[in-house]
């Protein structure tokens, strides 16, 4: 006897949603909400403290929220988010029932209690260990169960989505291959598997080790296979905001993909290469050898970067040939300029894929050049460089999703829409203006982890070049003005998702499992955006993007000329003689 499951067709998207599904990603959606709200409070100490002006706390308080902010922002706050994601690439776009809900709760609760547990370690005064946590510099017990316990269920989750593509391809929810959108999810939820194995094989021995219960942990060894889990962890986050960016150019513009074979063979790149970008994070340690540096530094690192670069053309590729079938046809960018600038959903995604190539994809590839890698190697360029990737890249494409689906998945009605209009330019122009000073002061030697670049009390003491400060407090400065993006973001979200007017929908419809899915309701797209269409549809273009090419150019350009002034800068520093 076949089970009823409970449908809702979105009348403004035509988007199917399976109500455990929907129920799954709404509260991950707010614990990742509430995630970034706790790191973006954090963030003011951290910003306020390396302000050298400023410097507001104690080097105890500082380590402290420092831990609490790395790992609240770059775990939580992410994985949240994206276990949202892919429960809507598993079963909304695929129109199927999301596989065992009871199984996705009981990772939802198990991840609620990892960091709930890894922040009340923090909290409680003897854990600041900072995101790393390297060995030997030990945390309370609690620190490593917390993250275990999130672990575990981040990969529950990643089953259970595993699971709905199973029961979607089993029931014929859809037809021929997956959606790209899906498929870019599917790649995502891979490398989460192999991140959670990785932090899995260190964070156990080391929690026992914590306990008492194991003698010794090997630093070197700590730190490989950790920066496999920390590293990759990342990676997640990759395949995830471009998944992210191809589905908001399907929402807002209808866009095809210029070549969906290309843009799902760069997907298969990330797989098997993408992770071995942690390598930057190991080059200066002696234990490895130099065969393995040079390969992972090299020839792997070319084949990921390759990827990257195919995603950063054929996204705003596909963006130019939809606003060029519109009319937009006047030289090489009125497409550009003709964008819905003023919809946050379109300039969040936009701002992020520039500032992801520009900022966060030259400078990674800088440094994971082994030679180059020496100038920068734990100075504050590091966190310049993530906060690039990881704020300016994935968070930003994150809330550009959150504006579509506050009336879609909530059914709220956004508030304060002129407030969401200015949003993503306050939080991804002054994020991306924090990347670019802490970097240039890295490149000045400013260091990665000290709390006091002016060593007050040394006996020796190290003075920086007076740009270094400069840079410092012009981080500290546009710091504020991106927290106050932040909450900008969190204010909208928080509003709308709580008291917002409710946005009328037609109830759920009773359907028997074995069909599938509800019957697709009539779309009414607003602005002509046909997005259950989109999303799943094949495209295929030649090179009749002009515009995108120019700016692949440009790009091309910046990365040639930043490269060669690394390269010179590191000549002046370390002569050959």
């Amino acid at each position: 006897m076949a089970v009823n499951r409970m449908f809702r067709t979105c009348p403004a998207s035509g988007l199917v949603f399976h109500e455990p599904a929907e129920k799954l990603m709404r509260w991950n959606a707010v614990a990742a909400v509430v995630s970034l709200l706790i790191g973006g409070l954090l963030a003011i100490g951290v910003v306020l403290t390396r302000w050298q002006a400023v410097h507001l706390l104690p080097p105890d308080m500082f380590y402290q929220f420092l831990t609490a902010h790395g790992i609240n922002m770059l775990i939580f706050w992410i994985i949240f988010f994206e276990i949202a994601v892919l429960y809507f690439a598993g079963s909304t776009l695929l129109k199927a029932r999301l596989a065992t809900p009871r199984m996705a709760w009981a990772a939802f609760w198990l991840m609620i209690v990892g960091a709930l547990v890894n922040n009340y370690s923090v909290f409680r005064g003897d854990s600041s260990v900072m995101f790393t946590s390297y060995a030997p510099m030990g945390a309370h017990p609690t620190f490593y169960l917390g993250l275990i316990l999130f672990a575990v269920g981040a990969l529950i989750a990643c089953f259970v989505f595993f699971g709905t593509l199973v029961v979607a391809r089993a029931e014929r929810t859809y037809r021929h291959s997956v959606p790209l959108v899906t498929f870019g999810a599917i790649t995502a939820a891979i490398i989460a598997v192999f991140t959670i194995a990785a932090g899995a094989i260190i964070l156990i021995p080391t929690f026992l080790w914590s306990m008492g219960w194991v003698a010794y942990i090997d630093s070197l060894m700590y730190k490989t296979v950790w920066w496999a889990f920390g590293h990759s962890s990342q990676q997640i986050n990759v395949a995830a905001h471009v998944s992210v960016w191809y589905a908001i150019a399907a929402i807002v513009f209808g866009a095809k993909p210029m070549s969906e074979k290309v843009s799902r063979t760069a997907f298969l790149l990330y797989i098997l290469f993408l992770q071995l970008a942690s390598a930057h994070h190991l080059l200066t340690d002696p234990g490895l050898t130099s065969n393995w540096k040079i390969f992972n530094t090299s020839y792997a690192m070319y084949l990921a970067v390759l990827a990257s670069m195919v995603h950063g053309l054929t996204v705003p590729g596909a963006i130019e040939v939809a606003q060029r079938k519109k009319g937009y046809t006047q030289g090489l960018f009125e497409w550009l300029r003709k964008a819905p600038w003023g919809n946050p959903v379109f300039s969040a995604m936009f701002i992020s894929l520039i500032g992801f190539g520009f900022l966060g994809g030259i400078s990674g590839v800088m440094m994971g050049t082994e030679q180059l890698n020496l100038i920068i190697h734990n100075t504050i360029y590091v966190p310049g460089h993530f906060h690039a990737t990881v704020v300016v890249g994935t968070t930003l494409a994150f809330m550009g999703l959150t504006y579509f689906l506050i009336p879609v998945l909530f059914r709220r009605e956004l508030a304060f829409p002129t407030l969401a209009k200015y949003q993503p330019y306050v939080f991804g122009l002054g994020m991306s203006a924090v990347s670019l000073f802490l970097m240039g002061a890295g490149t000045l030697g400013v260091p990665r982890r000290h709390w006091d670049i002016g060593f007050a009390g040394i006996p020796f003491p190290h003075e920086f070049p007076g740009a270094a400060w400069l840079m410092m407090a012009l981080a500290g400065i546009t710091g504020l003005i991106a927290i106050v993006g932040g909450g900008m973001y969190l204010l909208i979200t928080v509003w709308s998702v709580f008291l917002g007017k409710r946005i009328a929908t037609p109830g759920f419809q009773h359907v028997r499992a074995r069909d599938g899915v509800a019957a697709p309701a009539p779309v009414h797209a607003p602005a002509g955006q046909p997005v259950g269409v989109a999303i799943t549809g094949h495209g295929s273009a030649g090179m009749i993007a002009p515009g995108t090419f120019v700016l692949a150019m440009v790009f091309l350009v910046s990365f040639v000329l930043y490269y060669f002034i690394n390269w010179k800068y590191l000549a002046t520093v370390w002569p050959l003689k």
